[in-house]
């Protein structure tokens, strides 16, 4: 006898549906797994009889054949053995078999017969409404997650038992309820702004950059904040919409980094060490996983000490700098990753690395400077719009009384300013400014004489690239949008080459 249960795998963020064959025929007892499953699919045979004599319902001892459709799509996790412990207790006529058509069915089954968590289930959800299902079923711990999506109903389960009651007695099961208070955790952060001492220049110069979606690299002495401000960075940029929410939880949850099953509600702040591997930074892997600018999406990457990184690493985060999206070549697989994320890097002067900061002059040589600062390459410096020196914390700041403006007073000018730039863009995909084309910039970026003649300056005496001199427009741009100003003056244009001044030494 044939069964068929709905259920779902993933191909990078999102899911596919996958029907789930039980074959039940006589023969010699066998128990056969097709359609590309993985070692933990392969192994659901023995958590699915455990679970099912344990539970109190027998195990058929028949010829057994388990086929995952399409069978030309690799299949993996354990999320499968729900339905195919389903198929077995139909049966059983455990419950009617009619009662799973419409519904989709996902969770991993512990020995007892418990459902435990899977990873995906929010992605398996937005699939099972698109597809029009009548509801979903899931384990219990995962139920929060998928409710994010609104207008399908969904049924959390705690073990076997739980179903088996839902599928006679559907009218008796209530699908889960939460209000959107419920769903999504508080947006405060627990570092502020204000808590910094001194270093004006480079504060506006985050203001700027989380205003425009720009890159930043930081440079100066140990000590002078670089880390400090990198992670209060986050809590100056816009609240999170509540579809950039749902993006940034698809991303966690099929990496199985979401806490009790709640959604992702503030903006990611990512700081991989500098030993990271390069699947580990872009993604990849045999099974491919999302790296840390997928994780970072939406929000800030961080990466200290740049100049320790692998240089390949680096060099391969050009490409998700440009295009916000990853993607992951396999034999078998292709899968693509968002990954529009703000960058943020700190490092060294090269005086610090060959001193240890103990001088009174500078120590370096040319030559030193230049095979320190060429660990990393023009063309990912020219992908940085802002680079600016963070110099030493003075003394008076240190004891100073004085507080400064708190992140919610700086995030407001923020948030002005990026409706100016989504009233700008609106109609394109383009949503800061950061993210605009030569042709935007040639639209949006017009400047006077004045502003011409520093410009003309800045590339005849400054060596800045074509690439550069548009990182330039695109930084006065957004310093324009701060001052809500229409057009481009020399005032906007010199603010913005201040924050390239990094580059006479690359």
């Amino acid at each position: 006898m044939l069964f068929k249960i709905a259920s779902a795998s993933l191909v990078g963020i999102d899911a596919y549906l996958v029907d789930v064959e039980v074959d039940i025929s006589y023969g010699m007892p066998t128990f056969v797994t097709v359609g590309l499953p993985d070692a933990s699919v392969r192994e659901s045979k023995e958590r699915v009889r455990a679970a099912l004599k344990n539970c109190g319902y027998g195990f058929p001892s028949r010829k057994i054949t388990i086929n995952l459709a399409p069978a030309d799509r690799k299949k993996e996790g354990p999320a499968f053995d729900l339905p195919i412990s389903l198929g077995f207790l139909a049966h059983l006529d455990v419950f009617p078999s009619e009662r799973l058509k419409g519904f989709l069915f996902l969770g991993e089954l512990a020995l007892d017969g418990r459902i435990k968590p899977c990873r995906g289930i929010l992605s398996s959800t937005v699939l099972a409404k698109k597809e029009g299902f009548k509801g979903i079923v899931i384990p219990k711990e995962n139920e929060k997650e998928a409710a994010l999506v609104q207008g399908i109903p969904i049924y959390g389960m705690e073990a076997l038992p739980n179903i088996v009651h839902f599928l006679n007695y559907p009218e008796s099961v209530a699908p889960a309820s939460f209000s959107l208070h419920e769903l999504l955790p508080h947006s405060d952060y627990d570092v502020d702004f204000q808590e910094i001492h001194g270093q004006h220049h480079a504060k506006r110069a985050l203001e700027v950059a989380a205003a425009g979606g720009h890159n930043v690299l930081m440079i100066g002495p140990p000590g002078a904040g670089k880390t400090m401000m990198a992670r209060r960075l986050p809590s100056i940029l816009p609240p999170m919409t509540f579809e950039e929410i749902i993006e940034v939880t698809q991303i966690y949850s099929i990496s199985g980094l979401l806490n009790n099953g709640a959604a992702i509600g503030t903006r990611p702040f990512r700081a991989p060490h500098h030993t990271v591997s390069d699947a580990g930074l872009i993604g990849g892997g045999a099974v491919p996983k999302p790296g840390e600018v997928s994780l970072a999406h939406r929000g800030v990457l961080f990466l200290d000490e740049l100049p320790e990184f692998r240089k390949r690493a680096l060099e391969d985060l050009r490409q998700p700098l440009e295009d916000g999206r990853v993607t992951v070549s396999r034999a078998y697989m292709r899968v693509n990753y968002p990954c529009a994320f703000m960058l943020v890097a700190a490092m060294n002067t090269c005086e610090d690395i060959v001193a240890g900061g103990n001088f009174s002059e500078p120590v370096c040589t040319d030559a030193q400077r230049n095979r320190y600062y060429s660990k990393i390459s023009g063309p990912l410096l020219d992908r940085i719009d802002i680079q600016i020196e963070v110099p030493k914390v003075e003394f008076k700041d240190m004891v100073s009384q004085y507080k400064g403006e708190s992140s919610s007073e700086i995030r407001k000018r923020i948030f002005m300013a990026r409706e100016i730039q989504l009233e700008r863009f609106k109609g394109t995909k383009i949503y800061c400014n950061a993210h605009m084309g030569e042709r935007e910039v040639k639209r949006f970026c017009q400047f006077d004489v004045p502003g011409k003649e520093l410009l003309q300056m800045a590339v005849n005496r400054l060596g800045f690239s074509a690439r550069a001199y548009s990182r330039v427009l695109k930084v006065a741009r957004t310093i324009a949008d701060l001052s809500h100003e229409d057009d481009i003056n020399a005032v906007h244009i010199s603010e913005a080459i201040q924050y390239r001044m990094m580059d006479k030494f690359f």
